[in-house]
């Protein structure tokens, strides 16, 4: 066993546990369990416990190809009981999941990246029904929003589905008497660290509004605008539960209330865009965006910071406000601040955890 590789492994199945949507700390005990070959990779079985008196729980962290030290970002548990007759097997899978599951995201990623200005949310529903036409007035009085072609909406379009055209965009909802596909509303919201209550509360989701803005023709801040107008209003609906957006899950009250910014000229970046926290390899913070992608910009991600969650957010905050309200491109090798002495350093480099490249400020 290679005792540096192992170690290094270690090292980031703890920072993954230690993540806020995880366990939120550092498990109590953790061993290597073994090790395997998949793909051409190298991966370590970990058995781990939340508390001294816990189950053992299995994890896995790799793949590692060679002797280096970084893996390639498949580290993963999903918390459940480690068995040693299975634990090869069951990590596998674990390492299956976790393969296919990124190889999806990074066909999204591609996908927006080929058409800025286009957005997807999903609109989370306790029961398959939704208001049309309660819909309908309540996004003209609250946003002044009205179809520019009623005369050509389809009178077969039913119920269901409302579609409409508006200063150029194209947008539509359509009720889908379904839940997200595969877990993959319950998994992302882990990731909301601000709603405790957000996996439980996703879970009782058996429907869902997907409410879609196809606006490359009138840009990606336009029809960004658009979209969060249109959630905003989909949340005074009945049993919604939660908007499932930029790998989160938001608590409605949450969204219509960044959506109100609109009202006083301000652009609603936190709807848009997702901050995930995470912890570092080194102890530190780290953070990165979703949702830049969408609007023509490249994801951020800060690496290890020892400055708290808090300022990491709010670093991000900032330069994200920055760059989509005033149109700017960060370019590898530039500085970046909000003081007189802050230059903190960007460069461009394959994604931590975001897929592509990404922009790592140092902080």
């Amino acid at each position: 066993m290679n005792q540096k590789q192992m170690n290094a492994a270690k090292s980031e199945m703890i920072g993954w546990l230690s993540h806020p949507a995880e366990l939120g700390k550092a498990p109590s005990k953790i061993e290597c369990a073994g090790e395997f070959d998949l793909y051409d990779m190298h991966y370590y079985i970990f058995k781990y416990k939340k508390g001294l008196l816990g189950k053992w729980l299995l994890g896995v962290a790799g793949g590692y190809e060679g002797e280096e030290l970084d893996n390639c970002g498949h580290t993963f548990s999903e918390m459940k009981e480690y068995k040693e007759a299975s634990a090869e097997k069951d990590a596998i899978q674990l390492v299956e999941y976790v393969r296919a599951f990124i190889m999806e995201q990074a066909k999204k990623s591609e996908e927006r990246k080929k058409s800025p200005g286009t957005f997807v949310n999903f609109v989370l529903l306790k029961e398959a029904k939704w208001d049309k036409a309660e819909f309908i007035k309540l996004l003209q009085e609250d946003w002044g929003i009205v179809s520019e072609n009623p005369e050509e909406e389809s009178a077969e379009e039913g119920p269901d589905t409302y579609i409409f055209n508006y200063q150029g965009a194209m947008a539509a909802i359509s009720l889908m008497p379904t839940p997200v596909p595969n877990g993959e509303a319950e998994y992302y919201a882990q990731n909301n660290y601000r709603w405790k209550d957000a996996v439980e509360t996703t879970k009782k989701h058996t429907a869902q509004l997907m409410v879609s803005v196809l606006g490359q023709a009138v840009g990606a801040k336009n029809a960004s605008e658009l979209l969060v107008k249109m959630v905003a209003t989909c949340c005074k609906q009945q049993g919604v539960l939660g908007i499932y957006a930029n790998e989160t899950v938001y608590q409605p009250e949450f969204y219509e209330a960044c959506a109100a910014m609109m009202k006083d000229q301000l652009f609603p970046l936190m709807n848009l865009v997702w901050f995930s926290l995470y912890g570092g390899k080194n102890g530190g913070v780290s953070a990165y965006t979703c949702g830049m992608e969408s609007l023509g910009y490249d994801e951020i991600e800060i690496l290890d910071s020892k400055a708290s969650m808090g300022e990491v957010v709010d670093l991000l905050l900032n330069i994200c406000t920055y760059v989509v309200t005033e149109n700017v491109i960060l370019k590898d090798g530039e500085t970046i601040g909000f003081t007189e002495d802050q230059k903190l350093p960007i460069r461009r480099s394959k994604g931590i955890a975001v897929d592509g490249e990404s922009l790592k400020i140092t902080y």
